[in-house]
């Protein structure tokens, strides 16, 4: 009964421990000091009374990686920051459990329908090409005018290890199928770098000057309008359609604060964290009717492209590969 006693006293002295702390692993871009993450952390803590602590990896694309390796031994709670080209590898992974969100699909607005049990949305985008409309004054109006006509110096990331590098290998298969391959030999003479992440192509590559076309977002043009009143900056928006980018987070099995961790991605659909992305995160909102900076009225919504996630699972290595050998 002693003994009993004792594990006891242990379990609820642990959760006790545990529940003073929520820790949500992401990527590095959401806690910079410009990003999201600093009064997202605020916010919360305020409200719950609970030390919220942000962990980042350099990329979203290596945040599945990261817990699965790690596995029950994580200190994450939450991962924030997938998207759909990893949806149907997390799902699978059994790392995550149902969430306890009731009509979430009633109180978000997304491009597509969401089903998910697991994942709960809280931003979206689309790829694009960004350039400087100054200097470049013929941009390309679609991706076969980019592979085909277009001279301009072009960055770009690697999908190893870069979301948007991710982005372009699967935008590349929702167009071309089988003869992606052929696209990328095309494609791969204007490419002037391949970077490891969206950073480093976007301000040591294009903002310097170097590359005149440089993978990101078509909300990138929006930051420069709200934080520099700079409009050279435009996104190339395609005839085909550009491919949409949504991002998610999702509780772990190991996490030892699920009820907190409940809250917080009920936090997370709320006007008080959605409020804060488009002018941090330079993303869409899934909150419905939540008013977007002035901003985002200047730059154009491009139509949407998809390839169903299971799809993506099951041939992103051989997809990698492809463009790996396309020379």
């Amino acid at each position: 009964m002693r003994f009993y006693y004792i594990l006891l006293l242990i379990t609820l002295t642990t959760t006790t421990v545990d529940a003073k702390k929520l820790t949500v692993y992401t990527y590095d871009s959401f806690v910079s000091e410009w990003g999201p993450g600093p009064i997202i952390e605020q916010k919360f803590e305020d409200k719950y009374n609970i030390d919220l602590e942000l962990i980042a990896v350099d990329s979203a694309a290596t945040l599945l990686n990261k817990v699965i390796l790690e596995g029950s031994n994580t200190k994450a709670d939450i991962v924030l920051g997938l998207d759909m080209n990893l949806f149907d590898s997390a799902d699978k992974s059994g790392l995550f459990i149902n969430h306890s969100l009731d009509n979430l699909e009633n109180n978000i607005m997304l491009p597509i329908k969401w089903n998910s049990k697991i994942f709960v949305p809280y931003n979206y985008g689309y790829f694009a090409f960004v350039y400087n409309n100054t200097k470049l004054l013929n941009p390309p109006k679609s991706m076969d005018e980019l592979i085909n006509s277009t001279d301009a110096r072009i960055v770009i990331q690697d999908p190893r290890t870069s979301t948007p590098g991710l982005g372009l290998l699967i935008w590349m298969k929702a167009l071309y199928g089988n003869d992606a391959k052929n696209k990328w030999v095309k494609l791969n003479k204007k490419i002037i770098s391949v970077t490891k992440g969206w950073t480093d192509a976007y301000y040591n590559f294009f903002m310097a000057g170097e590359a005149d076309l440089v993978l990101s977002y078509s909300t990138s043009p929006a930051a420069h309008i709200m934080f520099e009143e700079n409009y050279e900056i435009s996104a190339a928006i395609f005839e085909e359609g550009n491919y949409v980018s949504i991002e998610f987070a999702g509780i772990l099995k190991s996490s030892n604060n699920q009820r907190m961790a409940n809250n917080f991605l009920r936090f997370m659909i709320s006007d008080d964290f959605q409020s804060v992305l488009p002018s941090t995160n330079i993303m869409y909102p899934i909150a419905n009717n939540l008013m977007l900076p002035e901003a985002f009225n200047k730059i154009e919504v491009p139509d949407m492209l998809q390839i169903d996630p299971e799809e993506i699972n099951k041939n992103k290595d051989e997809w990698i590969n492809e463009w790996l050998n396309a020379s």
